[in-house]
């Protein structure tokens, strides 16, 4: 079945001490705050870890990015459930079999706090 206008897809993941070490590895990004546990043992989740909630709702629907946009409004650390809803913004079929498609998404911690928001725009061949 094809997306629509106004359709919400969501995704939920909790962030690991595993995620953020091969992230990490992979990335790079060894700030020390991804590196060195807090008071309370936790560590923060890099931006773009958290970022591949929206990336998993584009990946698993076909979509080839061609923009991405984010706000990260506050920290997400290990052992924190974010649930990402996408909404479908923009859908239109266009020439050679593609659709465009643009969503805008919201990411919220188990707190109910909103952690990073955006939208990611791309096409479905």
């Amino acid at each position: 079945m094809a997306l629509q206008v106004g359709d919400i897809i969501t995704f939920e993941r909790t962030f690991t001490l595993k995620d953020v070490e091969l992230f990490t590895k992979i990335s790079g990004d060894e700030g020390e705050h991804h590196l060195t546990p807090d008071e309370q043992g936790r560590l923060v989740v890099q931006g773009l870890l958290t970022a591949t909630l929206p990336t998993k709702i584009g990946g698993d629907n076909n979509v080839l990015a061609r923009t991405m946009n984010f706000e990260f409004l506050r920290p997400v650390f290990t052992g924190d459930t974010i649930v990402c809803e996408a909404k479908i913004e923009e859908y239109e079929r266009q020439e050679k079999n593609r659709t465009a498609i643009t969503a805008s998404f919201s990411c919220i911690n188990q707190k109910q706090k909103e952690v990073l928001t955006g939208e990611f725009s791309g096409v479905i061949l």
